[in-house]
């Protein structure tokens, strides 16, 4: 298994795909269930194959990661070859960037002294959906990107 196997929601949620992907191999209802009980461990990898599959489409189509910190916001923009970041940091104890009132003392601040903005770049090794995964598995959220742009207008 390259990632991690989707949770029991995110395969509810996902039950129409497991469905396709299952009859993709010739397995219908009754075989599932039949697997299920006399060969669990075929069951496993089907659901760890799955899983697999749900993440690279999810990790190629990823665009922007955002992550959140009391004291930083990193923002990512995802090329095919490269990512580029934004990086804010509060140098001020008073300003937790995770909450609203944070957020509010950076709209305030942001071209203060108590606030440094960094850019850089970055290329992808050859397993860019996994450098994204590893952004993810650190706290990273896939988002829209609207951050990111306001960010890059200004700075």
């Amino acid at each position: 298994m390259k990632y991690i196997r989707l949770t029991k929601e995110q395969l509810e949620e996902l039950h129409p795909e497991f469905s396709r992907f299952l009859a993709s191999q010739q397995i219908d209802r009754n075989e599932w269930d039949t697997i299920k009980k006399e060969k669990p461990e075929v069951a496993e990898q089907e659901l760890d194959v799955f899983s697999d599959l749900i993440w690279e489409n999810v990790l190629d189509k990823a665009q922007w990661l955002e992550h959140y910190s009391p004291n930083h916001i990193f923002l990512f923009k995802m090329g095919k070859e490269s990512m580029e970041s934004i990086i804010i940091h509060a140098h001020t104890p008073n300003a937790d960037l995770t909450t609203e009132h944070g957020l509010l003392w950076l709209n305030e601040n942001i071209f203060s002294d108590d606030v440094k903005v960094t850019r850089g770049k970055k290329d992808f090794g050859e397993d860019r959906n996994g450098e994204i995964f590893s952004l993810m598995q650190q706290g990273a959220t896939l988002t829209d990107g609207v951050l990111y742009a306001q960010f890059e207008d200004m700075f």
